[in-house]
């Protein structure tokens, strides 16, 4: 049998092929990089993806992050007032758990004072109960109210978020189905969708929303604290996309990340840096240019596909 073996083609040459298959391409600077059949088995994998892209080092990670996160600002991280829900007292007058005396005292406390939301108000005056206002609130919004004790958050295996998150939305993880890879997450306030969708997108998983009483809410935010070490950093005072691309292909290259995935929470930017040797490391930067308001969320919020 002659060197070109039965298919015709010189082994030497058939070996070349089978470890050049397949190659990667930096989505900065357009290096081309082999990725052959030892690629698995290397103990410190080149470059870093981020939404779809491979960056071949830490420069070129940086400059793709000054372009993404300058593109547009995000968020005020609130979603609009939605004008069509019926109020508050309203509801709560319909359900006769409520007088119209009742409601009209609350309402004229909350206009001499300037400040406060109505729920509040009539829990102080003692004419409703936490829990009557949250199955209200509840109400509004189409959702569940969910009675369980705060230790249940903390015994739960849940995905840690990251804290400061949490409790800048007065939300929490309570339940996760594993057959359907669906998150349930309780509020006690609102609903922000917008960081719903971040999960979704950072996690993987579906999200479900439901409402819990304030003190339990912040009982169990007390408990996952206690359990969660405070791994996460924050970075509140940003001047611009380069310093935050900075920071975070700074952090990439700390932990050796694999994979960088971003989303933004409101007025800040949610970044989970993934690698193989340790654990997932939780960065939460104050974007650049926050306090505007754009009516369209950004371009890097988007799904990759849609980009």
């Amino acid at each position: 049998m002659d060197k070109a073996g039965r298919s015709g083609k010189p082994w030497r040459v058939a070996w070349r092929d089978f470890r050049q298959k397949p190659t990667v391409k930096c989505g900065c600077c357009g290096r081309i990089q082999s990725r052959g059949v030892w690629w698995p088995l290397r103990r410190r994998p080149r470059g870093v993806r981020m939404r779809g892209s491979w960056y071949c080092q830490a420069d070129c990670l940086q400059r793709a992050l000054s372009e993404l996160l300058g593109r547009e600002p995000p968020g005020s991280g609130r979603e609009a007032a939605v004008s069509h829900r019926v109020p508050l007292g309203l509801l709560l007058l319909s359900r006769q758990q409520l007088t119209a005396a009742q409601l009209r005292t609350a309402l004229e406390r909350q206009r001499a004072s300037g400040e406060g939301r109505i729920g509040d108000w009539l829990r102080q005056l003692g004419f409703a109960s936490e829990l009557q206002i949250t199955a209200a609130v509840a109400r509004q919004w189409a959702c569940p109210v969910l009675k369980t004790s705060p230790a249940a958050f903390a015994a739960g295996r849940f995905v840690p978020l990251p804290n400061f998150l949490l409790e800048s939305f007065q939300m929490i993880p309570v339940g996760f189905a594993e057959a359907t890879r669906t998150l349930l997450i309780a509020f006690s306030e609102s609903i922000d969708h917008t960081v719903l969708y971040a999960v979704e997108q950072m996690l993987g998983y579906r999200t479900e929303a439901c409402f819990v009483c304030p003190s339990i809410l912040q009982k169990g935010l007390q408990a996952l604290g206690q359990r969660y070490a405070a791994k996460d950093v924050v970075f509140d005072r940003l001047e611009n996309a380069g310093e935050c691309a900075r920071i975070i292909g700074s952090y990439a290259t700390k932990v050796s990340a694999e994979e960088v995935r971003l989303a933004a929470c409101g007025k800040h930017i949610w970044i989970r840096l993934e690698g193989r040797q340790r654990e997932t490391v939780n960065l939460v930067l104050r974007a650049p240019g926050a306090a505007s308001s754009p009516a369209a969320p950004p371009l890097w919020h988007l799904p990759a596909a849609a980009v």
